[in-house]
């Protein structure tokens, strides 16, 4: 017979008052046993011997009442957790007072720390089994019934659940996120819930910055009030206020944080409110302020200062890293899980995250230090092909101007290691007090070091502007060493106000107080002086004394050299000519037979004939063949060598080519004649034309007409008469008709031998 769940189980039992039978359900407050569960409360944070003693005793008892729960059966266990509100009021009192990682860390005595190790794991398994509906084939509950129940009897709500993950996902983190999935899972009611909680989350950063005097500038901020006048910052509210904020904003973030890290899928009703865009408004707001007034405030104890700094740091950590799963769940881890055809709106809503966060430069340069924007861009650009280039250049440009004045490193991001689960799948982390310090970065002693995640960088002063303020300290406190000065500008960020107001007042942090206050300035030796700096053409050359110990000194020529080569010397040098007298010498004389040693190989022999061997000469081996007709047969013809060929054959060869040339050349301008023929006339009056025209241009003037005359026998004119006498008496200056003359220059010159 099948077991029933436990909802639909009847049990038979006899009754206390009157010994009847009678049949009651298995969940009925009748069967729940009559037991007081005592309310939790913290750790003693003195060692007061009677607070101690009341704490081992409350927690003893609220462990051994756990352990009991824990050891009774299937029915009873889950009749105690539904009826008993004493045990829900303990489980819900150490949920809220229960230290957190984060918290101060306290010198506890060896028996406290064991003991609330003890109890903390009571707790986890506590609420881990009433998380589970199914225990064994035997012990269950119907799933919808189980939602029903731990619903309808608020064993767990939304803030049970944040708590339950601050306290308990370090070293815990897969069991509490199949114990939430399951809840979630059962009863879908609970994302509702979660819905509905987020608007009061994002009230909380709204309160944050009204108690320090900022203004949200998110979509749900109420305009102020022109009566309202805020007087009220970080830097001059008391300082228990200003660690009660800090104190509440590390609570918070931290909260957040370890619930979207145990339980991703939430993410999606996180985005559902713009919870990206509202968290990177409120870091830019607030992060800035709190860190400067932290820093500017005057502490008695620098403890004070060291768990305030490590406070802020820790919260925005979480942040980053909070904006940096809703990024991943929301867009990335989609992307990388769909097929191309889906993956669209999700690059979309990437892109428009980034969009609306960009004017937030120092949440930017934050964000990009621990987690790179380049990356994630390229990851988009891997997956779609369709990406618009135009968006994504406009945000990493953006990314990069965030960077500008700021020295930038990027930060590597070391995940804690998860502490390998005990074999009964229950082991609750104890947090120690090294791993606290390694996570949260421990107590900073100065500001120096107060630069965490992605802490604004100290500018360092030197040169003349730090002389400059020492001067102006010293003007006003001339007794002061300069020594001492630069110690003061150090501590108080080369304020050289403040330095002089906290001198005069007597606030000097105690360190300072301590040291001789006429202390001179130590001056710090050039890690790099003028020799080993130089930086020249000659550095390192065959003569730098500074970079080599030995030098060649025959080398070193002072003044002018005495040999200087002359065209003398020169002519006279004959060593290149005893260097080619060898090699020529080789070729002065021709040995017919060349001699033998004794010994060698028989390389030579007497009977060797220089005769031609043309025994083959008649068959063509492998001339037939397919592959090689071409190259066998079709030999070209052969040709004498130039330099062998008789002189006459030479020049008839060189005129035979010369008049293949000419048959070209004629052939080509018979390609390109124009057959077109005109008037003779016409052509001889262009001929006329171009002649005088080029007649023109070398200055030579048309001869007359008179000179021509008329006809022989008909008599001449008298101007004919004077051109032909003109024409005789100048010929001498045109053509060649001053042979004579030149003849005799030559002569008179001795250029022709007489």
């Amino acid at each position: 017979m099948p077991a029933l769940p436990l909802d639909e189980l009847q049990l038979t039992e006899r009754d206390p008052k009157t010994g009847k039978l009678r049949t009651l359900p298995a969940l009925h407050p009748e069967i729940k046993a009559d037991r007081s569960f005592v309310l939790y409360r913290p750790p003693p944070v003195v060692r007061d011997p009677a607070s101690v003693e009341e704490f081992l005793e409350r927690a003893k008892f609220i462990a051994d009442d756990l352990n009991w729960l824990l050891a009774l059966p299937h029915d009873k266990f889950w009749c105690q957790v539904i009826f008993d509100e004493t045990l829900q009021k303990c489980l819900d009192s150490y949920l809220c007072y229960a230290p957190r990682k984060f918290d101060e860390l306290l010198d506890c005595h060896p028996e406290v720390d064991d003991v609330q190790k003890c109890l903390h794991r009571s707790v986890f398994l506590t609420f881990l089994r009433m998380s589970t509906h199914k225990e064994s084939k035997d012990h269950f509950i119907t799933p919808s019934v189980f939602g029903e129940i731990i619903y309808n009897n608020f064993l767990f709500d939304i803030p049970k659940i944040l708590d339950l993950c601050v306290l308990f996902g370090k070293g815990n983190g897969l069991l509490l996120q199949k114990m939430i999935e399951n809840i979630f899972t059962q009863q879908p009611s609970y994302f509702s819930d979660l819905d509905e909680t987020l608007p009061t989350v994002l009230q909380v950063f709204n309160n944050i910055l009204h108690k320090c005097g900022l203004q949200c500038g998110g979509a749900s901020a109420e305009p102020q009030k022109l009566e309202e006048k805020v007087n009220v910052t970080p830097g001059n509210m008391p300082l228990q206020e200003l660690k009660d904020i800090v104190l509440y904003l590390c609570d918070t973030c931290t909260t957040l944080w370890a619930f979207l890290d145990v339980f991703p899928m939430a993410c999606q009703t996180f985005q559902k409110h713009e919870f990206c865009y509202r968290l990177a408004s409120f870091y830019e707001l607030a992060i800035p302020e709190l860190e400067s007034a932290i820093k500017k405030r005057h502490y008695e104890d620098n403890s004070v200062f060291a768990d305030l700094w490590r406070r802020i740091s820790h919260s925005r950590k979480k942040m980053i890293e909070a904006f940096h799963i809703l990024i991943n769940q929301v867009c990335l881890q989609p992307i990388l899980e769909s097929s191309c055809e889906n993956i669209q709106p999700f690059i979309e809503e990437f892109l428009q995250i980034f969009t609306s966060v960009l004017q937030e430069r120092r949440f930017l340069r934050d964000y990009d230090e621990l987690f790179p924007v380049e990356d994630d861009v390229s990851l988009l650009q891997q997956a779609s092909s369709t990406l618009d280039e135009t968006r994504t250049a406009y945000i990493l440009q953006a990314v990069e101007s965030a960077w500008e004045g700021v020295d930038r490193k990027k930060a590597q991001v070391i995940k804690d290691p998860t502490p390998p689960a005990a074999s009964n799948g229950a082991s609750v982390i104890g947090e120690s007090t090294v791993e606290d310090v390694e996570e949260l970065g421990a107590a900073y002693v100065s500001e120096d070091e107060c630069a965490g995640a992605a802490a604004a960088p100290v500018v360092k002063v030197s040169g003349v502007e730090l002389d400059s303020l020492i001067s102006q300290v010293k003007d006003l406190l001339p007794d002061l060493g300069e020594g001492f000065i630069l110690a003061c500008l150090e501590e108080y960020s080369y304020n050289a106000e403040q330095v002089i107001n906290n001198i005069l007042e007597d606030k000097l942090v105690p360190y300072l107080d301590k040291l001789d206050r006429t202390m001179q300035r130590q001056l710090k030796p050039d890690p790099t002086p003028l020799v080993t700096s130089r930086y020249n053409v000659f550095q390192n050359d065959e003569f730098d004394v500074f970079s080599r110990d030995s030098v060649d000194v025959s080398r070193i020529q002072k003044g002018k050299r005495r040999e200087k080569d002359t065209t003398r010397s020169l002519l006279n040098d004959k060593r290149l000519i005893a260097e080619q007298r060898e090699r020529y010498r080789q070729y002065s004389m021709i040995v017919e037979e060349i001699p033998v040693q004794q010994g060698e190989a028989q390389l030579y022999k007497e009977d060797y004939e220089d005769e031609y061997d043309d025994t083959y000469d008649g068959n063509q081996v492998g001339a037939n063949d397919a592959d090689s007709d071409d190259e066998l047969i079709s030999r070209r013809p052969f040709t004498i060598p130039q330099v062998l060929r008789p002189k006459g054959q030479e020049e008839g060869q060189e005129e035979e080519e010369e008049d293949e040339e000419e048959e070209e050349e004629e052939a080509e301008k018979e390609r390109t004649k124009d057959h077109f023929v005109q008037d003779p006339a016409v052509l001889r009056e262009r001929a006329e034309a171009r002649r005088l025209a080029y007649l023109t241009r070398k200055g030579h003037k048309h001869d007359s007409s008179a000179v021509v005359g008329n006809v022989k026998g008909h008599g001449q004119n008298r101007e004919t008469v004077q051109e032909r006498r003109k024409k005789e008496a100048n010929k001498s200056t045109r053509a060649n008709h001053n042979r004579r003359v030149m003849a005799d220059r030559k002569r008179n010159k001795g250029m022709i031998p007489s």
